[in-house]
């Protein structure tokens, strides 16, 4: 991971403290994102949760869920030290943990944990085979039988949205210049070639429909800035009641172990 990449979030960390902003703006994504991984934990998993930011989605799981034991990795300094300051707020006991880590090199052992998931962690790699390399060691540090679960973003659903705003001449949404975007059929093959079952599970797509292309559309966009707003509520709202299509940039890759 290049210095740049790390000193921004290193930034992001001491700039918005425990706030889910520290990892992204998109409140109603990050909800999306927390519920489609809930669905997989179950009372007393051990998960580790890679990319864990400063441990805003770590601790709603830690809400859903009686879990035995929850591991937060990430490689930014600033963001562990929020997530173990609302450790500390919260009075959680040692069962919870957080500690800097790198997804290329995971300071465990083989087969340590019931469920493994990253968070928008492998796009924050340089290149393709950087994330290769920490899919590998997800699946390295899950139990067999267990689950890796990889939410990530993915460059097929942006070139699909990008498609439907240029039929309206809308300006093309792009990747920052701190993120690489996964290739859906690249990873697929990886995960066959290896053997092993999986299923992507399209949690966004009716939500990135609605708040970064109908939006536009049918509102003033200045009337209501960022992701935070009625009118996104709205299509939230509706994502979980139904998907699909394709326009989801955020999916997640489940995979047994």
């Amino acid at each position: 991971m290049s210095e740049f990449i790390r000193d921004y979030w290193e930034g992001q960390g001491r700039r918005h403290g425990v706030s889910h902003e520290a990892s992204w703006g998109d409140t109603h994504a990050i909800a999306l994102e927390i519920e489609t991984i809930a669905a997989h934990l179950a009372d007393g998993d051990t998960v580790l949760d890679v990319g864990c930011a400063n441990g805003h989605s770590a601790f709603r799981q830690l809400e859903r869920r009686r879990l035995a034991r929850l591991v937060g990795v990430d490689y930014a300094p600033a963001m562990i030290a929020a997530a173990r300051e609302e450790k500390a707020a919260r009075g959680l006991d040692d069962r919870v943990e957080f500690r800097e880590g790198d997804v290329r090199r995971l300071d465990f052992p083989d087969a340590s944990f019931d469920v493994v998931y990253t968070t928008r962690v492998l796009i924050n790699l340089r290149n393709w085979g950087e994330q290769v390399t920490g899919i590998n060691e997800c699946l390295r540090v899950a139990r067999p039988g267990g689950r890796v679960i990889l939410s990530e973003a993915f460059w097929e659903p942006l070139v699909l949205l990008n498609a439907m705003r240029a039929l309206v001449r809308l300006p093309p949404l792009v990747e920052h210049d701190f993120n690489r975007y996964l290739k859906k059929p690249r990873l697929e093959e990886l995960l066959a070639e290896r053997g092993l079952e999986f299923r992507c599970e399209e949690f966004s797509s009716v939500y990135y429909l609605g708040s970064r292309l109908l939006r536009e559309l049918v509102t003033d966009p200045a009337a209501w800035p960022g992701y935070t707003n009625p009118v996104n509520r709205i299509f939230y709202e509706l994502e979980r009641e139904y998907s699909g299509g394709g326009f989801g940039i955020q999916q997640a890759y489940v995979i047994r172990r």
